[in-house]
């Protein structure tokens, strides 16, 4: 039994509507991020993530899960951050293999200096979002979000 002509229709739809919404919101994040802070969503989420482990670490493995990425990706953006002095990589001392990725003194200065501003842009990405008649029902499916949008 196959899967209607239109069943494949509704489903594509939502998902175009979905990518279009994460489209808003990740644009609108990028452009504040970047013009205030010179940081991508990325390297946002990447500062976000080390700043959320306990002796503020990751094992690289993590760190690509945590962002998304490719191990290849995630070995360059680890570059770049550490190029610019926001994280540092420490060799794991039982798996000589192993490389953990910290935050820097840096790093934790410019993440709270951005934070604020990657929660401000993306409360006015999802309430542009919940404007957009064609996203209304999206946003208002993601009730944590919004709720912790509202409450600030």
């Amino acid at each position: 039994m196959g899967i209607s002509d239109d069943a494949v229709q509704i489903r594509s739809q939502g998902w175009r509507r979905l990518a279009a919404l994460h489209q808003m919101i990740e644009s609108d994040l990028e452009r504040a991020l970047q013009d205030e802070h010179g940081l991508s969503v990325v390297e946002f989420s990447v500062l976000d993530s080390l700043s959320r482990q306990d002796g503020w670490h990751m094992r690289m493995s993590q760190l690509s899960r945590a962002a998304a990425l490719s191990p290849s990706a995630s070995t360059r953006l680890v570059n770049r951050l550490e190029d610019r002095g926001l994280l540092a990589r420490i060799l794991c001392d039982d798996d000589r293999r192993g490389i953990y990725t910290e935050l820097t003194t840096s790093g934790r200065a410019l993440l709270r200096k951005a934070r604020p501003t990657h929660d401000r842009a993306l409360a006015a990405a999802v309430q542009e979002a919940e404007a957009t008649p064609e996203l209304t029902d999206l946003v208002a499916a993601l009730p944590e979000l919004t709720g912790a949008l509202s409450a600030r």
